[in-house]
């Protein structure tokens, strides 16, 4: 059964539980959304905040697909570059889908759901980063992102595990 999602869904406490059980579900399987297993809910809160107070400012959108249960299944925010030469384009950051509904193509519904959104919006392209050694960046490559740039050993997972930022573009125009 296909995700519903929503852009600007209401920050209730059930969906900010949602997104937190999200978060740490997705890192603690391996996911690359900003911190390295394990992790708590304790430990995802603050960058959740940070998230929320963006979309408090208009700098960032939310995007949220749910399951039919109406848990939160995946999420990616939209964040907005504020540099002045640079608003023709948006960021997307921490693009997640639950492990649980990973191999349905949720993965993929969610980036065509954004796209969709980032057009709305009257955006030119999208950009992301993506963590080297996962195989993500040929996943995005899959749905029409293009690499655009790499900085080798930029993130650092561990001692002595360092892995590449991938930055990623899809043109919308």
């Amino acid at each position: 059964m296909p995700l519903t999602f929503t852009l600007d869904p209401a920050i209730t406490p059930a969906l900010r539980d949602g997104l937190l059980d999200l978060w740490t579900d997705v890192t603690d399987a391996g996911g690359a959304v900003g911190f390295v297993p394990p992790v708590t809910r304790e430990d995802v809160r603050p960058e959740l905040l940070r998230h929320f107070a963006a979309m408090s400012e208009g700098r960032a959108r939310l995007l949220v697909g749910q399951d039919e249960e109406g848990r939160v299944a995946a999420t990616a925010f939209l964040t907005f570059n504020t540099h002045r030469l640079m608003t023709h384009w948006l960021w997307l950051y921490t693009v997640m889908v639950h492990p649980r509904h990973q191999g349905k193509g949720y993965g993929r519904d969610l980036l065509a759901a954004a796209e969709d959104a980032a057009r709305g919006l009257g955006f030119e392209a999208i950009r992301l980063t993506c963590r080297g050694g996962l195989g993500l960046e040929r996943f995005y490559a899959s749905c029409g992102y293009k690499e655009v740039g790499r900085v080798p050993g930029a993130i650092r997972v561990g001692p002595g595990e360092d892995r590449d930022d991938i930055f990623m573009l899809l043109p919308l125009a």
